[in-house]
């Protein structure tokens, strides 16, 4: 049992390094096989104190000849009081190119969602990289997310298979375009999990129900890992384009790597106290991809994000079905934009996504809709970006939002209507689909005008105002409150739009 342990500080928070694991040479593995193959098996363990170091790093010295790695792990889920973390230990493993924060040497993780795990040349355990098994250092690592008072045993067997490798296959990865409809409102859902990281569908379930829910597109979004990226071949088409990315799972917050370049991987191994996530940050935008804060103000462990949003392109303030978390990332958000119009300096625009994992939750429930001028990578994140959207509740949700003023100018969502700031303006929601549902125009003084929807659902509300009296507005449709009768107590969305800002030559 390997127990004793020295002291590594990475480039990005302190980590223990366990005593190595080692293996004979394959001459001599011992009989396993025909043609030299072989087999060996090392067990090792231990017990990781309360307030263990965010990653443990375990290394296992692989020989020449390996084809084949296999993990598995295990640990005790002691009893604790009410009130108190239980033990949670996740894990993944690095290659011999080494641990290096934003490093070539990551070959997968899967969190706590796995209890084993293989890696070869032609295959690996989804969530992992398959890949030639080189000689050298590799390093299981061990995260240990939540430690009962009573420490965290855990034991880790490690096997190594000998023999000549198949031959490694090339990723296929999706298209940056599909056929889509010219210049156009196309609707997306940007956070989803399949089982290549806690998700219990296939990207073949995924894309199934992203075509019944009426999406556009999609992101990949698996926790620490890219190995999806190549599992969405003959899956894309004319009417589904298929972005990559990964959530970026922290200790301090969970971030949307939106529409990176296919293979790319982002860490995670860092704190807001480790001041790295703006350089995380600028390795996704050159990759082509947007930083997105995702459910920031979940009550999950872990999950609240304290990074700031000075580095973000985007945030998605609505999470699934609408809870209260939402409606405090929405306040949050709305916040932003007072200051941002204060200030003229660059707006967040907001976003919804399912986060969808498993059954009974829904695919685009909510999703973002999204003016494009085409149904490409590119084009879909300049929309997300400039702010050019809105959130539904569903595909059978639509809204159309403007402002005109002054000598026949007008503004869409995202845009800005330069008038004069006592230039009167009239802005405009079209809704479709929301029955029984009240719509609200929200500026930086708040709610200002609030017109209940005929009972079809369907429903234009109209609205006066100067840029003097509301510097931005955007457009809200509720439900009914889950709870009547409570003053103050909203119903939950069933779309948004983002502002229109008003004046400002």
């Amino acid at each position: 049992m390997a127990t004793r342990r020295t002291l590594l500080v990475t480039g990005a928070t302190s980590a223990f390094t366990l005593s190595g694991v080692r293996f004979a040479q394959s001459a001599d593995a011992g009989a396993g096989g025909s043609g030299g193959d072989g087999v060996q098996t090392r067990v090792v363990g231990g017990t990781l104190p309360p307030g263990s170091p965010d990653y443990v790093y375990l290394p296992v010295e692989v020989p020449p000849g390996v084809r084949e790695i296999h993990v598995s792990y295990a640990y005790e889920r002691v009893p604790v009081p009410s009130g108190t973390q239980g033990n949670a230990l996740d894990i993944g493993i690095f290659d011999e190119r080494g641990t290096a924060l934003g490093g070539r040497g990551f070959r997968g993780w899967s969190g706590g969602a796995r209890t084993e795990f293989f890696i070869r040349a032609d295959a690996a355990t989804p969530g992992y990289i398959p890949g030639p098994v080189h000689p050298g250092t590799w390093h299981i690592a061990l995260g240990p997310y939540t430690v009962a008072p009573q420490g965290l045993p855990y034991e880790v067997t490690i096997t190594l298979r000998f023999g000549a490798p198949a031959p490694a296959p090339r990723p296929v990865y999706p298209p940056e375009r599909a056929a889509g409809r010219g210049r156009s409102w196309y609707r997306g859902d940007c956070h989803l999990h399949t089982v290549f990281s806690d998700g219990k569908r296939t990207p073949e379930e995924v894309a199934a129900g992203a075509r019944a829910a009426g999406l556009d597109f999609i992101n990949t979004s698996e926790h620490n890992t890219h190995a999806a990226h190549g599992a969405w071949e003959g899956l894309w088409g004319d009417d589904l384009l298929i972005l990559t990315g990964e959530e970026v799972t922290t200790r301090n917050g969970h971030a949307l790597a939106l529409g990176t370049d296919p293979g790319v991987f982002v860490d995670w191994r860092y704190r807001a106290r480790d001041n790295r996530f703006g350089h995380i940050a600028r390795g996704i935008r050159r990759a082509g991809g947007l930083v997105v804060p995702a459910h920031p103000h979940a009550a999950c462990i872990g999950c609240g994000w304290k990074f700031g949003f000075g580095e973000a392109d985007a945030v998605e303030v609505w999470n699934g079905p609408y809870t209260p978390d939402d409606e405090v990332a929405l306040a949050a958000w709305d916040s932003t934009l007072a200051a941002a119009a204060r200030s003229r300096r660059a707006w967040l625009p907001a976003m919804g996504s399912s986060d969808a994992h498993r059954e009974p939750q829904a695919i685009g429930v909510p999703q973002t809709v999204v003016l494009a001028d085409e149904l490409s990578r590119g084009a879909i994140l300049a929309g997300i970006r400039a702010g050019r959207s809105y959130v539904a509740e569903s595909c059978g949700v639509s809204l159309a939002f403007s402002a005109a003023g002054g000598r026949g100018r007008h503004a869409g969502i995202g845009e800005r209507l330069r008038v004069a700031d006592d230039t009167p303006v009239t802005v405009r929601l079209d809704v479709t689909g929301a029955p029984g549902c009240t719509a609200a125009f929200v500026t930086d003084q708040g709610t200002l005008h609030t017109e209940a929807l005929p009972a079809s659902g369907t429903g234009t509300v109209e609205w006066t105002a100067t840029p003097q009296y509301a510097t931005y507005v955007r457009a809200e449709v509720r439900h009914a409150p889950v709870t009547p009768g409570v003053p103050g107590l909203p119903g939950p969305l069933a779309a948004m739009t983002n502002p229109v800002f008003l004046g400002g030559r």
